[in-house]
């Protein structure tokens, strides 16, 4: 494999985590980012939540829930709803990487739902070379997760929700140079525990919904591509937040969300000189229970470092007469952690069966951004209406 090949590889395995230059555990106050498998599994897969900044733990229900809070799908209203998104991904860097997700939700009855995902990343082509620059194969590496999902309803306005999830990353397609190590694909099981509460309230003498959420995914075992004495966390992620959902009058209302998350994986350390010494943190060769419950107090700069590893969304949604919407966002990432500042827009439409939404990302920052001029399409299917109309 060429250097070049490598270089784009390793971006396209820490990106969404690093944005701006290397990562240096040695200086406190420096870039530290932390970094995982498969960062795939947090990057939002449709176009709604992606129009308000990457934010939908607390939103009202629709077929995607299963990706920002499977707790959710207890209080959606239809019978059986689905979501189909393409993501063109980085195309600052790459002309073919692309995103893929199918989504939807069965309601089984009033208190009882499941849900289903399909997610799969095409990392474009990589030509394999030898080490005296021959080319010796052409690949096109890809990632992919099949999720399922289970919300009841434990009260009138409170639900719970768990799901489970495969994943499969084929980066080399077995390749290995002469002498080299063999390489496999990682594989990996997770799992998603949820909750969400949801109460119609009045403000000013209008109706109004209030809705709260918080979700813990992908617990799961760690991914190794060979040598199994080196593995790497998922983006195990704590995500919480809030939402308040307002009719303005008869045709026309708005909605505010805010979303807070962190990664529950160790933060690296930072090492004397040699690199052979922690003089700042902890070790983050652990177990992954280890793992979830250090990643709140191991950062090498203390209290204000650990502050520093939560992200924001702040996300607004406009509704005019239930069929069109307008939605605007805002994701912040501290500069140590990544540094991804960026606005987002978008669009919605929606009919008996079909609905359209479009979102659109703008970098506050740096004007090369890989994250430029992202754009995401979502196409979604009401079955439930569908029937309900033939009859």
């Amino acid at each position: 494999m060429s250097s070049k090949n490598l270089i784009i590889i390793s971006l396209l395995l820490t990106i969404p985590f690093v944005g701006k230059s290397q990562q240096n555990p040695n200086r406190i106050g420096q870039l530290n980012a932390i970094t995982t498998a498969v960062p795939f599994l947090m990057i939002a897969p449709d176009a709604r939540s992606g129009a308000m900044g990457d934010a939908g733990v607390a939103t009202s229900p629709d077929p995607n829930s299963i990706h920002w809070n499977p707790a959710k799908y207890a209080f959606i209203e239809q019978n059986f709803v689905m979501n189909i998104s393409y993501i063109p991904w980085l195309r600052n860097l790459v002309g073919d990487i692309n995103f893929s997700n199918i989504s939807g939700a069965k309601r089984i009855d009033e208190r009882q739902s499941f849900g289903f995902s399909l997610m799969y990343f095409s990392l474009g082509n990589i030509a394999f070379t030898s080490l005296s620059g021959q080319h010796v194969k052409d690949y096109r590496p890809y990632e992919m997760s099949i999720d399922g999902a289970y919300a009841l309803k434990l009260a009138d306005y409170l639900s719970g929700g768990i799901a489970l999830r495969y994943i499969h990353s084929n980066l080399t397609g077995g390749y290995a140079q002469a002498g080299g190590d063999p390489t496999k694909p990682g594989n990996a099981v997770s799992g998603d525990i949820s909750m969400f509460y949801t109460k119609k309230i009045t403000l000013s003498g209008k109706p109004a919904d209030f809705g709260f959420g918080l979700n813990i995914s992908n617990l799961g075992t760690k991914v190794s591509y060979g040598d199994a004495a080196y593995q790497e966390f998922l983006p195990a992620n704590l995500r919480i937040g809030t939402s308040l959902r307002y009719d303005i009058d008869e045709f026309n209302s708005i909605m505010g969300t805010v979303d807070f998350n962190k990664l529950l994986v160790p933060t690296p350390p930072k090492y004397n000189a040699d690199g052979d010494t922690i003089i700042a943190g902890k070790d983050n060769d652990v177990s992954v229970p280890t793992g979830v419950f250090q990643s709140f107090n191991d950062a090498p700069g203390g209290f204000t470092e650990e502050i520093h590893e939560f992200t924001y969304s702040l996300g607004l949604e406009y509704w005019y007469n239930k069929q069109f919407a307008i939605r605007g966002g805002y994701f912040h990432e501290h500069a140590t952690k990544g540094g991804r500042k960026y606005a987002t827009l978008g669009l919605g439409m929606k009919l008996n069966v079909f609905s359209l939404d479009f979102a659109y990302l703008i970098p506050t920052e740096g004007r090369q951004n890989p994250l430029a001029n992202t754009l995401r399409f979502t196409l979604g299917f009401n079955f439930g209406a569908s029937k309900k109309e033939t009859k």
